[in-house]
Formats: structure tokens, C-alpha cells, sequence
């Protein structure tokens, strides 16, 4: 039998950009092999869920899950990885805070199944068939896991030790929760594993007092390379958004897009940016102010691109089917399997 602590890694509603993010630590992937036992990757090795359930309530030492939870399966594997394991680690975005995912609660599963099996212009699907949890074919019954009205982050569902943050987390800030782990030398539970300060205190960019009068897309200016670009027009969530990236994006002339989060002791990173944007809009009136954020497309997915699920917002008003009554929007999904309820 090993002594080595066991390890397994997850990837429930997301891109799978969270698994390679993991390979981007380069040869610090041995010290993970050295330290740990891998018991669960079903994304890189043959892992079957019935190993997991095998084994002993907490016998995982740290689990490291990645994606949303949208279906069932996704419900199902996180209260099994929550069980199963010591340490339960939200790896990334869209376990942390819904990232793209959670964009999908600005509608509900009627409207997504309707667009994306009848309305979308690639579609052709003349018999209007949808996507059932059964169907019955000569060889038995097919089952699908049942898809949720409402995107949840991972610790909506069951409760979380520790937050990585990234779209997906920066190689940096997968080897340093790697090192903390293997050294044992943990920050206290519930702790964000990265910096709390935002990504402008990064950005080498030049800033001065703002007076924005219009906003920019990418395509439609050559920003200047040493100007804030939030000075120049074009969106940045860099104030309003955690460091740790390395100002990546700025440093290509690309504004930031929020994708770690709102920083420390911020619980809402898209109402943060909106007071930051109405302390500098240069109007008076509220007709310039409706002219100047007419030049800003879609700013629901700006200011919740990543964040939308774990936000004061979190999903739009769902109609109940017996009348106008609107449902909470952190309301039960009505098929969810009772045990799997928290």
C-alpha cells in the first residue's frame, strides 16, 4: 500500500481549458506524481466512477473540480467528490463563479433547447426532435442526465475548501497550490490561493484622470500601447477584476475581461465595475449617458461574462408554470433527485 496522499481531478459543465492548464505547469507535473497517488482523471486515465464510490468516505486528499454544475451527472459527481474527499478544491472559473456557462441563466432550459434545437440558423432538424433524459432503442433505454434550468458554481452545491480563479488559472497559481499542498502549508479554509489586489495594480500601463465620452470595440481603434486603455474607450474589467494573470490581455491591446474574479472583499465584480464606469462617464444628463453606453454592445455579458452565476444577480427571474409568480432565482430545480439536494 502507498503512503502517498491521493489526488483526483474533475471536469464537470466547462471547456476542459482547466485540464491543460493542469499540463502547463510543465515538469512540476512529476512533483505531482512524486507527491501524490492520481485515483481520479477520467479526462487523461482510465477512472471509472464506480472506483470512486468505492472507496472510503474522505480516502481522496484533495480533490481539484472543475466546471459549473448544469446537469444532474454534474450534481451527482460533485457531492461524490465532496464525500470522497478531505480537501475539495473549486479549480478555475467556472467552478468558482459559473464564467461561461453561467451566461446561459439570462435565459432558462426552454429557450436554450428551443434555439439551439430549432431556431439557430446551422440547425436542420425538420421533425423538431428534442434531446429526452430517456429513449427507448432496440438495444435498451438511453439516458440522458437532466439539464438544469439554472448554472450553479461549485460551492452552491456543496461546500468548497479552497478557490482557484482563471479562465483557466495561470500555470503560476497551479504550481503554487501544488507546492502548498505537498508542503502542507495551506492558507486558512475558504481562502482565494492567488493575489488580492487587481489586475490595473499589474498593468504597467500609464494612467490619468477619466473622462470616457464613447466606447471602443477592439476592431475600431489602434489604442495607444502605453495608455491605460480604459482611458482610450475600450472596456477593461482591470479594476474591478483579481490579479494574478499577469495583465495578459492588456498586454496585447485587448482589454481585461474579468476572468479571475472580483478581488478581495468584493462580492459582486459586475456591479463593482458599473460604479467604477458611472464615476468617470463624461455626461451630465441622462441622454449623454444613454449616447455613451449606446456605444457599448451587450453590457450584461461584459460586466458578467465570468461572474453571473456567483453574483448578487445570479440568474434572471424564472416564471413559475402555475402564474406570475417569479421564483428565487437559487430555487430548486424540480427534477433534482431529493439526495441530491443540499
Amino acid at each position: 500500500m502507498s503512503a502517498k496522499p491521493k489526488l483526483a481531478i474533475y471536469w464537470a459543465s466547462s471547456c476542459g481549458g482547466c485540464e491543460i492548464a493542469i499540463l502547463a505547469i510543465h515538469e512540476k507535473i512529476l512533483d505531482v506524481a512524486a507527491a501524490f497517488d492520481l485515483v481520479f482523471w477520467p479526462c487523461a486515465l482510465d477512472f471509472k466512477k464506480a472506483d470512486v464510490e468505492a472507496m472510503a468516505d474522505g480516502e481522496i486528499d484533495v480533490t481539484l473540480f472543475n466546471g459549473a454544475i448544469r446537469t444532474d451527472d454534474n450534481a451527482e459527481m460533485a457531492h461524490l467528490m465532496r464525500r470522497k474527499s478531505k480537501v475539495l478544491v473549486a479549480f478555475g472559473s467556472c467552478a468558482m463563479e459559473g464564467c461561461a456557462p453561467g451566461l446561459a441563466n439570462f435565459a432558462d432550459r426552454a429557450q436554450m433547447m428551443r434555439y439551439i434545437y430549432h431556431d439557430a440558423p446551422t440547425v436542420d432538424n425538420p421533425e423538431g426532435v428534442d434531446p429526452q433524459p430517456q429513449t427507448l432503442v432496440p438495444e435498451g433505454t438511453l439516458t440522458l442526465p437532466g439539464f438544469w434550468n439554472t448554472v450553479k458554481t461549485l460551492d452552491q452545491v456543496v461546500p468548497v475548501d479552497y478557490y482557484l480563479p482563471g479562465c483557466p488559472p495561470e500555470a503560476k497559481w497551479v504550481a503554487a497550490a501544488v507546492e502548498a499542498i505537498v508542503s502542507g502549508q495551506l492558507p486558512p479554509p475558504g481562502s482565494v490561493i492567488g493575489m488580492d489586489v487587481t489586475v490595473c495594480d499589474e498593468c504597467p500601463r500609464e494612467r490619468s484622470e477619466k473622462k470616457i465620452s464613447r466606447f471602443y470595440r477592439p476592431q475600431e481603434i489602434i489604442p495607444d500601447p502605453h495608455k491605460c486603455l480604459l482611458d482610450q474607450g475600450l472596456l477593461c474589467m482591470g479594476i474591478a477584476t483579481r490579479a494574478g494573470c499577469g495583465a495578459l490581455c492588456p498586454s496585447v491591446n485587448m482589454g481585461c475581461r474579468g476572468c479571475y474574479g472580483p478581488n478581495e472583499g468584493v462580492d459582486d465584480g459586475g456591479a463593482r465595475m458599473i460604479s467604477a464606469l458611472a464615476s468617470v462617464l463624461d455626461a451630465k444628463t441622462p441622454e449623454e449617458i444613454d449616447t455613451i453606453l449606446d456605444t457599448l454592445p451587450d453590457p450584461a455579458g461584459y460586466f458578467y461574462r465570468f461572474g453571473l452565476a456567483r453574483s448578487m444577480l445570479q440568474r434572471t427571474a424564472l416564471a413559475q408554470e402555475n402564474g406570475d409568480r417569479r421564483a428565487h432565482p437559487m430555487a430548486e430545480v424540480p427534477h433534482l433527485d431529493p439526495k441530491l439536494k443540499t
